[in-house]
């Protein structure tokens, strides 16, 4: 059930009427990405005077994260996959923003599409913008204010050299107005994840089977997730979180899919034979499961940004282990809890204690129709100036 309510469809018309198609490449790379772009290439695809070359760099090129996203969400093929892989920041980057420079030039498209805040994002933004091609940036204005954080820099950079930035929240339009962003340069369209999480949602099948091969059952059981570099790349943060869930593990079923980062990490200490010991580990999962689990769960803890949001929409309270977060309207309205990773018996104790809490009633994050406005105000623009 989603706390947001049913939401209203948006009553504009997509402008598919051009005197010639209008071409949107867009580049993703990151399974949050892939989620993201699902429904706007799903709504992309009817439009006849929508034409959409998408491209896959392959910064997530494991099975669990990438080739069976695109299957079990329906997205088409990517057109050019670069398949870059991970690497150093710099030769990532560096190597994604040669090859996707080489695509633009090709396709010549009217529009370059990037979503949220990893390296595929800023080097399609910077390929187009300095091919001199209009960008269009979704979840825009994002901000953590913590400029360690390589996603920081990411979306900052990512928001400046935009055409368009498509925000989610007033507090992002606000961000952005902050740094001289604002005007036509901005248009607060919503949440393309609350779209994602109410379309998916009607298409679940029953949990019943996942939460029985998991041995565990409805509000029986903890959801965790843990992959940011912050803290899989910090050993004694990654010690912390390992000790507080081996604590909890002992009267608390905890449901742990392991990203590879975090498994990479765990493997050079005991780390990994202690939550095997303690938890249920799991391979990472499809999206179709972990809303699933989501939903289900009676306790989400997290790093992630993207699962963050997805509890909420699902009605489930949230800890997040992190220092802070861009989400700043679920810590206020009670449904997030930020318990930073340095402590195992703090840790714990966040946990505990949000077992069981609800928020307060919120609609932050738009209709369901962020797809819809996003492609709209996209055919209504050449040159990316807004019509």
């Amino acid at each position: 059930m989603f706390v947001t309510g049913a939401g209203r469809r948006y009553n504009g018309v997509i402008r598919s009427v051009m005197a010639e198609p209008l071409t949107i490449l867009t580049v993703v790379g990151a399974r949050p990405q892939f989620i993201k772009a699902a429904v706007v290439s799903r709504l992309a695809a009817k439009e006849e005077g929508i034409n959409e070359v998408l491209v896959h760099t392959g910064q997530h090129y494991d099975a669990n994260m990438s080739s069976s996203f695109f299957e079990e969400l329906s997205i088409p093929e990517p057109d050019h996959h670069l398949g870059i892989g991970s690497g150093p920041h710099g030769a990532q980057t560096g190597a994604m923003l040669e090859a996707i420079e080489e695509i633009i030039v090709k396709e010549k498209p009217d529009w370059v599409l990037v979503y949220g805040d990893t390296n595929s994002t800023i080097a399609g933004a910077l390929a187009a913008a300095k091919l001199h091609v209009p960008v269009a940036h979704v979840e825009a204005g994002m901000r953590s204010f913590n400029r360690l954080m390589p996603e920081e820099l990411n979306r900052v950079l990512t928001d400046h050299v935009s055409t368009l930035n498509l925000t989610s929240t007033e507090t992002a339009t606000a961000n952005l107005k902050a740094e001289g962003i604002e005007g036509n340069r901005v248009l607060q369209v919503g949440d393309v994840m609350y779209d994602a999480a109410r379309f998916y949602s009607d298409k679940l099948d029953d949990p019943d089977a996942l939460l029985s091969r998991l041995g565990v059952e409805p509000g029986g059981f903890i959801l965790a997730t843990l992959h940011r570099a912050e803290n899989t790349d910090d050993p004694s943060r990654l010690a912390c979180v390992v000790e507080a869930f081996e604590g909890l593990g002992r009267e608390h079923s905890i449901v742990l899919p392991l990203h590879p980062r975090t498994r990479a990490a765990l493997e050079k200490t005991d780390g990994l034979a202690r939550l095997e010991a303690s938890v249920i580990l799991r391979e990472p999962m499809g999206y179709l499961e972990m809303i699933m689990l989501e939903r289900e769960a009676v306790l989400v803890v997290t790093d992630s940004g993207g699962v963050q949001k997805e509890a909420f929409f699902h009605g489930t309270p949230c800890v997040t282990l992190r220092d802070e977060t861009e989400w700043v309207e679920l810590v206020e309205s009670g449904w997030n809890t930020i318990v930073p990773p340095t402590d195992p018996a703090a840790i714990m104790q966040g946990i505990l204690e949000s077992v069981g809490t609800t928020g307060d009633s919120i609609e932050p994050y738009g209709s369901g129709d962020a797809a819809a406005r996003i492609l709209d105000a996209l055919a209504s623009t050449r040159g990316g100036v807004l019509a």
